[in-house]
């Protein structure tokens, strides 16, 4: 069962939400030809530190415990890539995902960049993975139930030619990262049957959806982490920390905006 937040609460977690957004601004500084996972993990992991954040992948429980703090998934690795000697190359799409509790409060958000030049599909699939969080937080604020939403994903990327990962789903999120309820993008029949629930004021989730070129299927590497596709095309995977205020969908991990206030 999902848990409603206070308004203070959720300004609490704003303030996560614009260290995770910062967080992503290093790492997109660093997207480029050449320079290497490790070396936009150890970048935001330094932030974090000298923020007096406590980062959230670092140390998840595995067949190995996950070894970094952000998961950056290039071309056909759709999720949970871990960050190493690899060098980013021109045509590339890269996923960075990476979230940090501050004060007790948690913050996730996931960013998929172009490095230079790519090819017009892996773009147009980059554009469409975007647009389809878009319209989730905004169908937010016009739907009753999250299977509503899920279900306007689905249409989307399907009526775009790609399909949406059914493997993993978002989440919700407060003091812990993952909180019940789970986040679907797409319409499952478990969804319909006893894992619906209302988008009602206080409600905060982790939207994500991965959004493939080809096939929906996944397969996990010998890292016991890394996933790609099943048949090989790129992946896409955008995501945010969403609030339902009063004044409706609030994304928590946006840059900074009037509204903040003293947040920071």
């Amino acid at each position: 069962m999902e848990v409603l937040r206070s308004p203070r609460e959720i300004g609490k977690m704003r303030k996560t939400g614009l260290l995770v957004w910062e967080a992503h601004q290093i790492a997109k500084s660093l997207v480029r030809p050449g320079v290497t996972t490790g070396e936009v993990d150890l970048a935001v992991e330094n932030f974090f530190v000298a923020s007096g954040a406590m980062p959230l992948f670092k140390g998840v429980p595995g067949r190995v415990p996950f070894p970094a703090v952000t998961c950056i998934s290039i071309n056909e690795e759709v999720v949970h890539g871990i960050p190493g000697k690899r060098e980013l190359a021109k045509g590339d799409i890269v996923s960075i995902d990476t979230g940090c509790k501050l004060e007790g409060w948690c913050g996730d958000a996931a960013v998929t960049h172009v490095v230079g030049q790519v090819e017009s599909e892996s773009q147009r699939l980059v554009d469409v993975t975007k647009n389809v969080l878009d319209l989730a937080i905004e169908e937010m604020g016009k739907k009753a139930l999250w299977s509503e939403v899920a279900n306007e994903m689905a249409i989307f990327v399907r009526d775009h030619g790609f399909s949406v990962v059914e493997a993993f789903v978002g989440h919700g999120i407060g003091r812990e990262m993952h909180e019940d309820p789970q986040v679907p993008n797409y319409p499952s029949r478990q969804l319909r049957r006893n894992g619906d629930f209302n988008l009602a004021e206080g409600l905060v989730i982790a939207v994500e959806p991965m959004v493939n070129m080809g096939t929906k299927h996944v397969r996990i590497m010998p890292d016991h982490w890394t996933q790609v596709t099943a048949d090989g095309k790129p992946s896409a995977h955008f995501e945010h920390t969403v609030a339902i205020t009063d004044s409706g969908p609030t994304v928590l991990t946006g840059p900074p905006t009037e509204n903040d206030g003293n947040a920071r």
